[in-house]
């Protein structure tokens, strides 16, 4: 297995682990901890690497960090008034999750706008391919080698913070370190599929996003009271109602009563219900703690390129188009690009809002800058544009013919429970208000898009393009997702 931890103590996960004390390291921007504190599994994430019997033990790094802000020569200052409403020279970003698909193109987007940022990450998502034989489309390299290219290419540190948002001793630990103004949350089990393999996966979602989203809760309530959370949700989350879908809220009238509630949920997976439950918490904290909580409920993201992934090879974001991580464009893309046909499930009339990952990076850079007040928890429906997956596969067939690419289409039997003709009318207006510029599927960003996969179409594994895992078949027994 590849090397998660490249430190200078050469840590892995596949070896034993043991306590030991280093000095303080600060090397390239990057922020290494005081002591190294290695311990048995107490957290989702620990019991997930015991299960496969890869481990003795899970490493739990707690982030007893020097800033280099404060404790190392004081880099020149970048932050200006570039975003809108402004980022300020002092407002400090947690990007939790900072090393996967969203979160690493956040967590550089923000950095170039004049923000302080920190990653922290356990590394998981990483650790999920080698157990089930995956890999990016894109080489990725480590998070360390990301972060000290971006330094070297724009003098901006990022700090960063490796281990478990479940374990709450770290997680405080990072937070009283780095005092962020505000915490932008990526770090959850984020596929539908995975939650659906078997039992100990979607015990491991529900346990992981859940508990670690409640931690952050308590870090803000504890050491950060005033810090906004900007939690990345999902559309996921409210089903396919035979209704128009509100932006988190629905103003209803019974019985000659009035009342706006929150609008009803419909999760269609162990992930999706995941994301149910934290929203719930956050309502109540915000409620009970006078938090202030915004709830990005995220549509399906296609593309990889953003302006600063884009400066270095180093800086490039992962790309999955298997049938447990890839979302449906990006998979039809590399499909079209190796001569698959496109794999639309059952009859092909689920509907979804997308959006191009640029204006994710977008979205949540706007609610940053007009935070939620105090108390306040906000939803904004965060897509774009919505599609049946017919339409995508059109779309994409249409494309692949201009680049000379025979498409096929071919329908396979749907391993999912959900509708596959529905009505979907889905709000997403309070984002455009704020500022939202969208980049919309427009034929030339089809065609950069399969252009792109064609260039990295030698490094896709034919085997991992069919899906694998079936809503109803899933059992108690631990499974082996072969390649």
């Amino acid at each position: 297995m590849a090397h998660l931890l490249s430190t200078s103590c050469s840590l892995n996960f596949s070896s034993g682990c043991r306590a030991y004390t280093t000095k303080p390291l600060i090397q390239d921007s990057l922020v290494f901890p005081t002591s190294l504190a290695f311990q048995t599994s107490k957290t989702p994430f620990g019991r997930l690497l015991l299960q496969g019997g890869r481990s003795q033990s899970t490493c739990t790094v707690h982030a007893n960090t020097l800033s280099p802000s404060r404790e190392a020569p004081k880099e020149p200052s970048y932050g200006v008034n570039e975003s809108s409403g402004g980022a300020s020279k002092s407002q400090r970003v947690m990007v939790i999750g900072g090393d996967g698909y969203c979160g690493w193109a956040t967590a550089l987007h923000l950095s170039k706008k004049g923000y302080e940022v920190a990653i922290v990450d356990s590394l998981v998502r990483r650790l999920f391919d080698h157990q089930l034989g995956l890999d990016s489309l894109t080489p990725i390299s480590s998070i360390h080698d990301r972060i000290r290219c971006w330094k070297s290419l724009t003098g901006k540190a990022i700090e960063l913070y490796i281990g478990d948002v479940c374990d709450f001793e770290f997680l405080s630990e990072a937070f009283k370190s780095f005092e962020p103004d505000s915490v932008v949350h990526f770090g959850e089990q984020r596929s539908a599929p995975y939650s659906m393999i078997d039992r100990s996966r979607a015990v491991f979602t529900q346990q992981n996003n859940v508990m670690g989203t409640l931690n952050v809760l308590f870090a803000i309530k504890e050491y950060r009271e005033e810090c906004h959370l900007v939690k990345l949700g999902t559309m996921g989350e409210y089903g396919t109602p035979n209704i128009d879908i509100e932006e988190g809220y629905i103003t209803i009238t019974h019985n000659g009563r009035t009342d706006t509630l929150p609008y009803p949920k419909q999760a269609s997976s162990f992930y999706h219900l995941s994301k149910v439950h934290d929203s719930n918490n956050i309502a109540f904290t915000c409620k009970a703690w006078g938090i202030r909580a915004t709830d990005l409920n995220q549509g399906v993201v296609y593309g990889v390129r953003t302006d600063e992934t884009e400066m270095h090879e180093e800086l490039s974001n992962r790309f999955d188009y298997d049938g447990v991580f890839g979302t449906a464009l990006n998979r039809f893309c590399v499909q079209a690009a190796v001569g698959h046909p496109l794999t639309v499930y059952g009859k092909g009339g689920q509907t979804r809002g997308y959006l191009d990952i640029r204006d994710t990076v977008q979205c949540v850079e706007i609610a940053i800058a007009n935070p939620a007040k105090a108390g306040e928890f906000r939803v904004f429906n965060q897509f774009t544009e919505q599609f049946s997956v017919n339409e995508l596969a059109a779309l994409v067939t249409k494309a692949g013919e201009k680049l000379g690419l025979d498409v096929q289409t071919t329908s396979v039997p749907n391993p999912r429970v959900e509708a596959e003709e529905h009505y979907y009318n889905a709000k997403h207006t309070k984002l455009i208000e704020l500022g939202l510029k969208p980049h919309l599927l427009s034929d030339s960003l089809l065609d950069s898009l399969l252009n792109f996969t064609i260039k990295y179409k030698d490094r896709v594994d034919t085997k991992q393009i069919m899906p694998s895992v079936s809503w109803r078949k899933m059992g108690a027994k631990p499974r082996t997702v072969t390649a």
